[in-house]
């Protein structure tokens, strides 16, 4: 069952065609707005009055990070080149409602980049991210 909200916050997004032209821009836009989700979805986690969400956010806020900079350091070492990472301005995630549209929002740029992407090992590094944006929704929407 799927949730919509009136005014949806949007989750990152990618293009497929810039996908497609240049996947180490990607990667790095990528491994950016990883990063960056982490303190978005730590803000909703000091921000809900659910226990169950406040759980299911601090899960998220302390994996991603370390498992965005395992396909960081995977990548560049694969590539032999260093990932350029762009700026970005943080949007605070108020509820927990938002936090599950900001995660669909992360796991279809994930998808994207594995899609694009030709290193298995780098693949498989982003189906455990993907995981724990999973986890995390169904937490969010089933465990109140």
């Amino acid at each position: 069952m799927e949730r919509k909200l009136k005014t949806p916050i949007q989750g990152p997004t990618l293009s497929r065609n810039t996908a497609q032209s240049d996947i180490s821009g990607m990667m790095g836009k990528l491994i950016a707005n990883l990063l960056h989700g982490a303190t978005k979805t730590h803000f909703a986690h000091l921000k809900t009055t659910s226990f169950a969400a406040h759980m299911a956010l601090g899960e998220f806020y302390e994996a991603i990070p370390g498992l965005a900079d395992a396909v960081a350091e995977q990548y560049q070492g694969v590539t032999e080149q260093l990932l350029d990472y762009p700026e970005a301005t943080l949007t605070i995630i108020n509820t927990p409602e938002e936090a599950i549209d900001y995660l669909r929002g992360l796991y279809k740029m994930v998808q994207i980049v594995q899609d694009n992407c030709s290193y298995s090992e780098i693949i498989n590094e982003l189906d455990v991210i993907k995981s724990q944006i999973n986890t995390t929704k169904y937490k969010l929407i089933f465990l109140k």
